[in-house]
Formats: structure tokens, C-alpha cells, sequence
């Protein structure tokens, strides 16, 4: 090989580097655009991502305020309910011992309406008996 030839061959080796080199460099600079991108996105969806928590966690922490109001009036409305039930249970005890004193009373006032009829028949009867004793009585001392 002629030293001319050398020098083509080491120019063409060379320039075939330099090609190899910059495709090399063109394709990681199409990595690293890539990348980039991918990068740029993900910081926006990161900061989309911290908005959305934190709007989350302000949905928490009012839904645990909500559900601490609710179990505190549940919990109101469960002592209001067993002392209505109380109140219910007295006045059904109560009840229940005024209509035994007003079925007392009543077979009392019956058994005393009884009482007063025979009385006053027995009056009656009485009355009669007298008048017809004073009838007598009358009667012999006319004669």
C-alpha cells in the first residue's frame, strides 16, 4: 500500500469516526431531549399531584370535623332518647297504677251504689213498717 493510499485510508477512518461520533452524540442528544421531556412532565404532575393532596387533605380534615359533629349529635340524641324512654316507661308505670286505683274505685263506688239501694230499701221498708205501727198505734187509741 502506497503512502497515499494510507493517507485516504486513515482520512476515511477518520471521517467514519467522526460520523460514528456524531451520530453517537446526535442520538444521546435525542435521549436527553427525551428525558428532558419526560422530566418537565413529571414536575408538572408532581405539582398537579401536590394540589390535588392537598385539596384531599383538606376534604379530610373536613370530613373528620363533619363526622365529629354527627357522632357528638348522635350522641346528644341517644341521651335525649333513653330519657323519653325513661319519661315513657314512668308514665306508663303510672298509668297502669291509676287505672288499678280507678277500677278500685270504681268496684268500690259500685259495691257502694249497691250499699245505698239496699239502705234504701231498707229505709223504705222501715218507713213503711212505721206508718203502719202509727196506723195502729192511732187506731187503738180511738177506740
Amino acid at each position: 500500500m502506497s503512502p497515499m493510499d494510507q493517507v485516504l485510508w486513515r482520512t476515511h477512518l477518520l471521517e467514519a469516526s467522526l460520523l460514528g461520533v456524531v451520530l453517537f452524540l446526535g442520538f444521546i442528544i435525542d435521549r436527553m431531549h427525551h428525558y428532558l421531556r419526560k422530566l418537565i412532565n413529571l414536575r408538572s404532575n408532581v405539582g398537579s399531584s401536590k394540589e390535588e393532596l392537598e385539596q384531599l387533605q383538606k376534604e379530610r380534615t373536613e370530613l373528620k370535623e363533619k363526622e365529629e359533629k354527627a357522632s357528638k349529635e348522635i350522641k346528644q340524641l341517644q341521651v335525649k332518647l333513653s330519657s323519653i324512654t325513661e319519661r315513657l316507661k314512668k308514665a306508663e308505670t303510672e298509668s297502669k297504677e291509676k287505672e288499678k286505683k280507678l277500677e278500685t274505685a270504681e268496684t268500690h263506688v259500685t259495691a257502694l251504689q249497691k250499699q245505698s239501694a239496699e239502705l234504701l230499701l231498707e229505709y223504705d221498708r222501715l218507713l213503711e213498717d212505721n206508718q203502719h205501727l202509727q196506723s195502729q198505734i192511732l187506731g187503738k187509741t180511738k177506740s
